[in-house]
């Protein structure tokens, strides 16, 4: 009698045999399509067909295809959509086609297509959530017509017990005659003769000669709009249109070149892919260079325009308001910059697939990232971030007066890594925005222009100092540099055994009218004192014994200082011996 054990151990193996089987068809069904048939109306393909892995089969189709042997080269694609008869038929005509769009459309780098036959993910420094993984479906090529994506397609078929092979799948196949037509052969190349058609290395014997007949044509062409660009500046009326239509004339000529361009590999002239891909890439930085840069000109001129209707010369005689305002206007020039360049630089990285052909590890990568911003732009990053730091804080303004490393000047203008400093001689002083903001340094308009100047005048005791103030208030009064009569002073600001320092105070609308007027009231203040009161200059009391005026020896050290008055040399010695010297 069989025990319960023994009669339920049978059933366990039969669901576990199941298992399997679906198991291993499962395991068979992620790793390639199913097929009845591979292309039975080919016949046997070539030993020269290779379609084991992704890199092989693509790599024996673009070499039979380049000895013009389509109809081996017609065993890479999976034309079961076609009867067999259509198949041996057709298969030579689509295989040429399919050539022609991959030799034109897009350049297939063959280094970035799996050599392994399961196509599996392999593991990387990027750690690809699908490493690991075997693939039966891979990407080639995207080709675009009128905006529609139209992909290239390569995937994994296995027939009964045969080997699975690499083939071209239906649905490109189906979109080969579209491609084709935009794609194919160019007018030019169906009238260049059989004998120029060979390959002359890498490219084509006829690309040898017409590529740099393609690049003599467009740089023809910029070079007009280049020179014509300059005519029409000239002929405008002087203002900022011309100075616009000046400043975009490298810009357009670029744009015009790369309108150009891409007019001619559409509809006149296609080269082999890889030349195609270069010209392509190119044409899109030039396009999208050149349209950036006209929008940053265009910014440039509108805050030129602004900055004559609103602030007119940059100095700090204007208003604080009117300062800040350019400030901002120059502040938002740089917001335009970045925003444009981060634009341009998606609209590029976009059109050119960079992701793709250089790889997507690379760019996410957050090491690499960090190394290359940290060693390569450390400085360029760090005047950015200076720069922003005083548009935020205005702690400088277009049109301050400071005093940078003892120069006196004007800020006339603040960038994205440098100051750019007018001094007071007219001089230019470029300095990066990282060193500005790191120094000390004095800013004269920070609240308002107006400035206090200080005359000191060192003078004998004897001196009045009420006649010297209303004669100071006399001659500032009289300056037009001067404002704010009322907080004119004079002060005896120190004293020494024979002398006094009389300081004289007055205010100047801005730095350098202050400056101005005080050298002009000390000159006054000095021809005062020199023509009324001479008595008045520091001077020297020497005490002589009558010995020494009878020998006429006088100390070295105690001689004048200065040439004695003629009255002083008349005079005659006062008692006790005294004498004295101005």
């Amino acid at each position: 009698m069989k025990t319960p054990h023994a009669r339920i151990l049978p059933v366990w193996l039969l669901l576990i045999v199941s298992c399997l089987a679906v198991a291993q068809n499962e395991g068979e069904e992620t790793r390639w399509f199913s097929v009845d048939s591979v292309n039975a109306g080919l016949g046997p393909p070539p030993e020269e067909v290779d379609r084991k892995t992704p890199r092989d089969a693509v790599r024996s189709f673009l070499a039979l295809s380049a000895e013009e042997n389509y109809s081996a080269a017609a065993h890479h694609l999976d034309l079961r959509d076609l009867s067999p008869e259509q198949q041996a038929e057709r298969g030579a005509v689509i295989a040429r086609q399919l050539a022609a769009v991959l030799q034109r459309g897009e350049w297939i780098n063959l280094s970035t297509l799996s050599s392994r036959r399961d196509a599996m993910v392999e593991a990387t420094s990027g750690q690809s959530p699908r490493a690991g993984q075997s693939r039966r479906n891979l990407r080639l090529a995207t080709l675009k017509i009128d905006g529609q994506s139209y992909e290239v397609r390569a995937a994994r078929f296995r027939a009964g017990e045969q080997d699975p092979v690499w083939l071209i799948v239906p649905e490109t196949i189906a979109a080969i005659p579209a491609l084709y037509k935009k794609y194919g052969p160019s007018w030019l190349e169906d009238h260049i003769p059989e004998r120029f058609q060979g390959a002359a290395g890498i490219l084509k014997l006829w690309e040898w000669f017409a590529i740099p007949v393609f690049l003599l044509i467009t740089g023809s062409v910029g070079w007009l709009i280049h020179a014509l660009m300059g005519l029409l500046a000239s002929r405008l009326p002087a203002g900022l249109t011309s100075v616009f239509a000046q400043m975009i004339r490298l810009p357009m000529a670029f744009i015009a070149m790369a309108l150009l361009a891409q007019w001619l590999l559409d509809y006149v002239v296609s080269f082999s892919g890889m030349v195609t891909a270069i010209f392509r890439g190119l044409l899109v930085v030039i396009m999208a260079w050149g349209v950036g840069l006209v929008a940053v000109r265009l910014v440039d001129t509108l805050l030129i325009r602004i900055t004559r209707r609103l602030v007119g010369e940059i100095d700090d005689s204007r208003s604080r308001d009117e300062r800040k305002l350019l400030t901002t206007l120059f502040a938002l020039r740089r917001a335009v910059i970045l925003m444009t360049v981060m634009v341009v630089a998606i609209y590029v990285i976009a059109q050119v697939s960079l992701f793709e052909t250089l790889g997507v590890t690379l760019l996410a990568s957050a090491s690499v990232v960090t190394v290359l911003v940290g060693v390569a732009g450390q400085a360029v990053l760090g005047n950015i971030l200076a720069s922003f730091q005083i548009s935020l804080t205005k702690a400088i303004r277009i049109g301050d007066l400071v005093v940078f490393e003892g120069q006196w000047s004007y800020v006339e203008a603040i960038f994205y890594t440098f100051i750019r400093l007018r001094t007071w001689d007219e001089r230019r002083l470029v300095v990066p925005v990282k060193y500005f903001v790191s120094k000390p340094y004095e800013n004269l308009s920070s609240k308002h222009a107006k400035l206090y100047r200080t005359i000191e005048l060192t003078l004998h005791l004897s001196a009045d100092v009420a006649t010297l103030r209303e004669k100071f208030k006399e001659f500032a009064m009289a300056e037009e540099g001067v404002i704010d009569h009322h907080k004119l002073a004079c002060f005896v600001t120190g004293q020494h055994q024979a002398t006094q320092e009389i300081s004289f105070y007055l205010m100047g609308p801005e730095a350098m009218s202050a400056w101005e007027a005080e050298a002009k009231v000390r000159e006054k203040l000095m021809a005062f004192i020199r023509d009324e009161h001479p008595e008045w200059w520091p001077r020297d009391v020497v005490v002589l014994s009558e010995h020494d005026i009878a020998r006429g020896d006088i100390p070295a050290k105690r001689r004048l200082r200065r040439p004695a008055t003629v009255e002083e040399v008349e005079a005659p010695p006062t008692q006790g011996g005294e004498t004295s010297s101005g």
